[in-house]
C-alpha cells in the first residue's frame, strides 16, 4: 500500500491542465456495447476507476486498442456473455461502483444484463432502485441473488418504450436509462432526469451513433428508440471536479495558478461558489487565472446571515466539490455551513482536519460548521488516512498547506480518481512524493 510524504507551506506557480472528466467516461465507454460498430473516444483519464471498466470490457470481449496516452477504439462485435456470469466478473465487477452501467446497454442489445454488487467510495447509501425501476418500467423481468448480492435483469420479447417518473435524478441511474431505451421499441420519456454536462455528453454521443434523443440539458428526456447504433468518435470534457480541486489548491497555498482549457460554459455553480469564498478568479479564454492571495473573505449573505454551501443536483451545486470547500474554508476569514446532503458519511473526514488545527464543528452527518483561521493560524503536519476519493483529495490540499511534513496513507482512493498526481504537483511546484 502506498501513501503520500508532503512537504507543506509552500507556494505553487504555473500552469496545470485537468484531465477528461472521470463521471463522463465511466458513462461513456459503458454505451460502446451498443453497437457492434468502431467507437473511438478521446481524453479518457488514466486512472484506476475508468482503467478497471476498461479491464472489465475487454474480459467481455471488446476490442481495445490503446491509440494514445489518453484515446481508444472500442468495437464490441464479439461480446462473451457467458463471463457476466462467471466468478471472476463477480470479482470484478464488485470493486467499481461504475461497473452498473454496463447492465443498460446489455439489457438494451443482448436481452440481458447482470451485475454484482458495485463497490466504490464509503460515503454512504448509493442505492440502485433507480437503475432496475427504469428496466422494470422498459419490460425488463428483475432478479436479485442475496446469497451473492447479484443483480439480473432479462427480457424475451425485446424493451417497449414508456413514460417514467424518476424517484431521483440520479446521474448514473439515468444514464443507464438512456442507455436501455434508445434501442427500445416506441418512444420513452424521462421525466426527472438528470442533466448533469456529463449526462449531456452521454446524449450528443448516442446522437452522433444514430439514437434520437431530444430534451437533453433538461429534465425531461424524449427517446425515440432506434433498430440500433453505429460507431462514432467522442471527446471527453475536462473533469469539473479536478478543476474545482485545482482552486481550492491555489488558495490554501497563496499560489498563482492557470487551470487551461476548463469549458467554462460546463462548470456551472463552480466559479460561484468559490467567489462566495473570496477567492479570486478571472476568465481567460477558456482557462481559469487564479492570482496568489494572502487573505479571502467569506461573503455572508445580504442580510447579514451566515454562508451556506450545499449540494443539489444539477445546475446546483455539486456534492463531489463539498469536501474541498470545506478544506478551503479552514483558512478564510469568516464562518460558513456546509451541508451535504445527499451521502451521510462524506463529511466523517474532518477529524482529521480537526488533528490539523482546523476550526469545524461537525452539527451532524450531513452538515459542518467551519469558522475561519483568516491564516492567524497555519494547520499543521499530521499522519492521516484518505477514506474516499474527494475526502483524500481535500486532505492532500490541507497538507500541501500544513507546517511541516505529512503523511497520508491509502493513497489508491485518490488515484481513483486524479491522473498521475504526483507528477502534475511537482510541476507546479508541490513538495510531494510517492512512498511505498
Amino acid at each position: 500500500m502506498a501513501s503520500f510524504k508532503i512537504e507543506g507551506g509552500h507556494q505553487l506557480k504555473g500552469t496545470i491542465t485537468p484531465q477528461g472528466a472521470k463521471n463522463e467516461a465511466l458513462q461513456v465507454i459503458c454505451a460502446v456495447l451498443l453497437t457492434a460498430e468502431k467507437v473511438v473516444i478521446n481524453n479518457i483519464p488514466d486512472i484506476i476507476d475508468v482503467n478497471k471498466l476498461i479491464f472489465i470490457l475487454g474480459e467481455l470481449g471488446v476490442k481495445i486498442e490503446k491509440l494514445s496516452s489518453n484515446s481508444y477504439s472500442f468495437q464490441s462485435d464479439e461480446i462473451n456473455l457467458e463471463y457476466l456470469e462467471s466468478a471472476e466478473f463477480k470479482r470484478d465487477g464488485s470493486s467499481l461502483r461504475g461497473s452498473i452501467m454496463i447492465v443498460g446497454p446489455l439489457l438494451a442489445r443482448f436481452g440481458k444484463g447482470y451485475i454484482p454488487r458495485p463497490g466504490g467510495d464509503k460515503i454512504g447509501r448509493r442505492r440502485l432502485d433507480t437503475h432496475f425501476e427504469g428496466f422494470i418500467n422498459l419490460g425488463a423481468k428483475f432478479r436479485y441473488n442475496r446469497e451473492e448480492y447479484f443483480y439480473g435483469v432479462e427480457t424475451d420479447t425485446g424493451l417497449v418504450g414508456t413514460d417514467m417518473l424518476l424517484d431521483e435524478a440520479s446521474v448514473t441511474g439515468t444514464a443507464n436509462i438512456v442507455m436501455a431505451a434508445v434501442l427500445a421499441k416506441g418512444t420513452t420519456t424521462i421525466y426527472n432526469a438528470a442533466c448533469e454536462p456529463y449526462l449531456q455528453q452521454l446524449c450528443k454521443m448516442l446522437n452522433s451513433m444514430g439514437a434520437k434523443i431530444t430534451g437533453v440539458g433538461s429534465n425531461l428526456l424524449t427517446i425515440e428508440g432506434v433498430e440500433e447504433l453505429g460507431g462514432c468518435e467522442h471527446r471527453i470534457l475536462p473533469d469539473m471536479i479536478e478543476i474545482g480541486s485545482w482552486v481550492g489548491m491555489a488558495a490554501m497555498t497563496k499560489s498563482e495558478l492557470t487551470i487551461k482549457d476548463v469549458s467554462w460554459k460546463d462548470l456551472g455553480q463552480i466559479p460561484n461558489v468559490f467567489r462566495k469564498l473570496g477567492i479570486k478568479l478571472e476568465r481567460r479564454d477558456d482557462d481559469i487565472y487564479i492570482p496568489a492571495q494572502e487573505s479571502y473573505e467569506i461573503q455572508n449573505y445580504i442580510d447579514g446571515s451566515v454562508l451556506t454551501v450545499a449540494d443539489a443536483p444539477w445546475p446546483g451545486f455539486t456534492p463531489d466539490l463539498l469536501s474541498i470547500v470545506l478544506v478551503v474554508a479552514t483558512q478564510a476569514k469568516g464562518t460558513v455551513l456546509i451541508h451535504q446532503k445527499m451521502f451521510e458519511s462524506r463529511l466523517f473526514f474532518v477529524d482529521k482536519l480537526i488533528d490539523m488545527g482546523a476550526k469545524v464543528i461537525l452539527c451532524d452527518p450531513h452538515r459542518a460548521t467551519v469558522i475561519g483561521h483568516d491564516r492567524q493560524s497555519q494547520l499543521k503536519a499530521t499522519k492521516m488516512t484518505s477514506p474516499d476519493i474527494r475526502a483524500g483529495i481535500s486532505l492532500l490540499i490541507a497538507a500541501l498547506s500544513a507546517k511541516g511534513t505529512s503523511i497520508i496513507h491509502n493513497i489508491e482512493q485518490i488515484d481513483r480518481g486524479y491522473e498521475r498526481i504526483v507528477e502534475r504537483l511537482q510541476s507546479i511546484g508541490a513538495k510531494i512524493e510517492r512512498i511505498e
